[in-house]
């Protein structure tokens, strides 16, 4: 299994040259780069002055012991990944080593594929529990969790056009997090210490659609007991964000437009009109345009509202976010329940990466609150995901084909593609090199870690 991410060097701390040279060839053909100490002083001198991502000690080294070895790397305060490794492994050292904060132990002769496994489980795990530690880190655009080049471009724009008095449109399928957005704008715009009033307008009856905007005077109609203030008068000073604004009834299109047009509204009941001090920001997951073209929407307010306008792209079209999300989202709600989920499961982050997320950050909220709440132990494991999850998971897995070759021919004619022929040219320098990896890599000019991550895809 390949490393998934950047990281220092491994060090193993081992005093017999045959399986320490097993290790680093081992290792290096996992795609790590790897430094050797044949004692643990040797470590510690090594340690001095290079970063290092984890320790593969041998416990019986000539004068301190790996057991030292790690006893005096935890006194000294530091937490770097350990793993120990014995010929004379029993139960009781098993323990007594994790107790003093190793993350594995491994017994002599050596399984090289549970060596492989053992590193990149330890390696994952602390890196998640790193993040875990940084919560400022993700913390994100006034909440809003993205490093992808599309969640830039929205960051940007979103903070250039908060200046502006003018409305704003968000666009955006259900569950991207169109009010976050809307909210983050209110933060950088000049309006930021004024309110922020939320309404999703797919939830007020049309019957009270006027009043809730406008407010209404005593004994307008049946019910109306006293003087209400509506939303515009409540935002006054700040901004007014219009959710759902596509499933506003068409009278009440033309009162909002008119309320635009001449920065005033008059409450139900009234004789007079009031002038309004607000910042529209309006937000829809529909095709407003095409909902113009049956009927259904003013095109006169669509181009008013439209002065701006902000699309945030679903998850499926910035999947090099979910991971940094994942982090945040279980850290958010293992503190809302009181729960230390230090670690995520491989597996389980895995089956996170893959999943389309036709509901967005939305669904995979969900989806992570529930794996938190069954979570044991300190981990989010694979089993703690919904169902629906693991089974899409699972079905790919049986049903996915053999190579994309024959579907990429039918599509394109007789030309192969360009994945295709990189696999192919590998191939040939590897075959003549027979098959000595390090090698190959140097012909080919790319490091030995790209190489073994481009034979692990075929």
């Amino acid at each position: 299994m390949a490393p998934s991410f950047p990281h220092a060097p491994l060090l193993i701390v081992e005093d017999d040259p045959a399986i320490l040279e097993l290790l680093e060839e081992e290792l290096e053909d996992a795609g790590y780069d790897t430094l050797a100490a044949a004692s643990a002083e040797d470590a510690l001198a090594t340690l001095s002055h290079s970063d290092v991502a984890l320790v593969i000690s041998d416990v019986r080294l000539p004068g301190i012991s790996g057991l030292q070895l790690l006893q005096q790397l935890r006194t000294d305060g530091s937490d770097l990944g350990f793993i120990v490794i014995t010929a004379f492994g029993t139960i009781d050292q098993a323990v007594e080593s994790l107790k003093m904060g190793a993350d594995d132990f491994l017994t002599k002769p050596l399984d090289l594929e549970g060596v492989r496994e053992a590193v990149f489980r330890v390696l994952e795990h602390r890196r998640l529990a790193e993040r875990f530690d940084r919560p400022a880190r993700d913390e994100g655009f006034h909440g809003i969790i993205g490093d992808s080049e599309p969640m830039h471009a929205l960051f940007r724009d979103a903070t250039r056009l908060a200046r502006s008095e003018a409305p704003i449109l968000i666009l955006g399928e259900s569950g991207t997090g169109k009010e976050l957005l809307a909210r983050a704008i209110h933060a950088e715009s000049p309006r930021a210490e004024g309110p922020f009033v939320a309404v999703n307008c797919a939830s007020i009856p049309g019957e009270l659609m006027e009043s809730e905007f406008f407010g209404h005077r005593k004994g307008a109609f049946t019910g109306a007991t006293d003087n209400r203030q509506g939303l515009f008068q409540t935002a006054r000073g700040g901004s007014l964000f219009l959710d759902e604004i596509g499933e506003m009834s068409p009278n009440l299109q033309a009162k909002l437009l008119r309320a635009l047009q001449e920065k005033s509204v008059k409450a139900v009941g009234a004789e007079t009109e009031e002038t309004i001090d607000v910042r529209i920001i309006a937000a829809t997951h529909r095709d407003l345009e095409r909902e113009i073209e049956v009927g259904h929407f003013r095109s006169d307010l669509f181009f008013r509202l439209e002065t701006f306008s902000l699309r945030i792209p679903p998850l499926r079209e910035r999947p090099g976010d979910i991971e940094r999300l994942v982090s945040a989202l279980i850290a958010k709600h293992a503190a809302a329940q009181e729960k230390r989920v230090e670690r995520i499961e491989p597996a389980a982050l895995q089956t996170l990466l893959d999943y389309p997320y036709p509901g967005n950050v939305r669904e995979l909220e969900n989806a992570v609150m529930r794996a938190v709440t069954l979570a044991e132990a300190g981990e989010l494991s694979h089993a703690d995901l919904p169902e629906r999850l693991r089974q899409r998971q699972e079905t790919q897995r049986r049903h996915a084909p053999s190579g994309t070759s024959q579907a990429t021919r039918s599509e394109q004619g007789n030309w192969p593609s360009l994945e295709e022929v990189e696999k192919r040219y590998i191939q040939k320098v590897l075959d003549a090199t027979g098959g000595n990896k390090r090698k190959t890599a140097d012909i080919l000019g790319i490091a030995r870690r790209t190489l073994y991550r481009r034979l692990e895809e075929e």
